[in-house]
């Protein structure tokens, strides 16, 4: 890739420029071995991480309308690299703002410029693995600390990382939440599962084995509850509606594209197009703190738009759409990936029931 300049505005030409290397790179992006490095490069350098910083973490302070609306640009030409930027920024805002000032004086630099890859394991503590009777994380106190035993699912970029911000849960049902390094003896991470889509992001599981940790890792807790605690936003919610959204944008104006020259498909990519325009509207409503804006429903809907608008993308792409390498390909089968991640369980059962024509 070439050099990226900073982009500090999202009217600046360098937004553009970012833009359009991560689209050329982005359907390399395939298996587990194609971890999306250059990209990841490409982003520390324009100063990505720092978009969704206050100034006092050493970010730029933009408002949560200017964070969603650069998350959109960069989820509508490559999900793969902005899904992995969600999962570092997490981590990031987590070690940023804890209490316990270590794990930040060891870590914010080197992740803010790119020389550091952090990401989380947290999904145990919100929505994975719930139905278990036993923690499948697990944290016992210690003289010295804390040691963690048994594992995290779902850890994006677990073989890749520095650093992981991950939760486990004591025997009395209070919490912790610690930033741990790679290097810590017993912390074992996969290397990436065969998954649907967004494969490259080395998505898997990350093992502990006895694995002891001290106060200077320590970000929360132990509290009931962890991930509502401090500061450092919370997971799913309107920021993985944002992606859905992005991901659609992507699809409609590739039909709005493909109308300009077939007439049978005007009037699906004018509807389409038009519920997009509501949506982003409704979505940048909610993030600018409009009470009036129903958090899940902004969610049902992005799963239902960006499901129909990248198949009616695939059938409007005919046959080279299905052939492997098209890129309506990649984003029919990323839309799906919105089913199962932080899908709460009400929005769920509702899909399930228009699935089956219950009313």
């Amino acid at each position: 890739m070439t050099a990226v300049r900073p982009v500090f505005s999202l009217d600046d030409h360098a937004m553009d420029e970012l833009c359009g290397q991560l689209s050329a790179a982005a359907q390399r992006w395939k298996n587990v071995g194609d971890w999306p490095a250059e990209s990841l490069a490409a982003c520390a350098n324009a100063g990505v991480i720092r978009w969704f910083m206050p100034s006092q973490w050493g970010g730029l302070g933009w408002n949560e309308v200017d964070q969603t609306n650069g998350y959109l640009r960069l989820s509508e030409v490559d999900l793969t690299t902005t899904f992995i930027i969600t999962q570092l920024m997490g981590a990031v805002r987590r070690i940023a703002g804890s209490e316990n000032q270590q794990p930040a004086d060891r870590w914010l630099k080197k992740l803010i410029s790119g020389e550091a890859f952090a990401t989380v394991g947290v999904s145990h503590l919100t929505t994975s693995r719930q139905h278990l009777v036993k923690p499948v994380l697990r944290a016992e106190k210690t003289k010295d600390g804390f040691c963690l035993d048994g594992m995290a699912p779902w850890v994006t970029g677990a073989p890749h990382a520095d650093v992981y911000v991950v939760g486990a849960t004591m025997d009395d049902g209070q919490q912790i939440l610690a930033a741990i390094p790679r290097s810590a003896t017993g912390v074992n991470p996969h290397s990436g599962a065969e998954l649907m889509a967004l494969t490259a992001s080395c998505t898997d599981r990350l093992e502990f084995d006895r694995v002891m940790i001290d106060e200077s890792m320590l970000l929360a807790g132990p509290v009931e509850n962890v991930m509502k605690s401090g500061t450092g936003g919370s997971t799913g919610g309107l920021q993985t509606s944002t992606l859905a959204v992005g991901l659609t944008r992507a699809a409609v104006d590739y039909l709005v594209r493909e109308a300009e020259q077939r007439k049978d498909l005007k009037a699906a990519a004018t509807e389409l197009q038009s519920s997009l325009r509501s949506l982003e509207a409704e979505l940048l409503r909610a993030v600018g703190g409009d009470a009036n804006c129903d958090v899940a429903d902004i969610r049902g809907r992005a799963n239902r738009l960006v499901l129909n608008s990248t198949q009616a993308a695939l059938m409007a792409a005919k046959g080279a759409g299905y052939l492997s390498g098209h890129p309506v390909n990649r984003w029919c089968r990323e839309a799906l990936f919105f089913l199962v991640w932080s899908c709460p369980r009400p929005i769920a059962d509702a899909h399930l029931c228009e699935l089956a024509g219950i009313a």
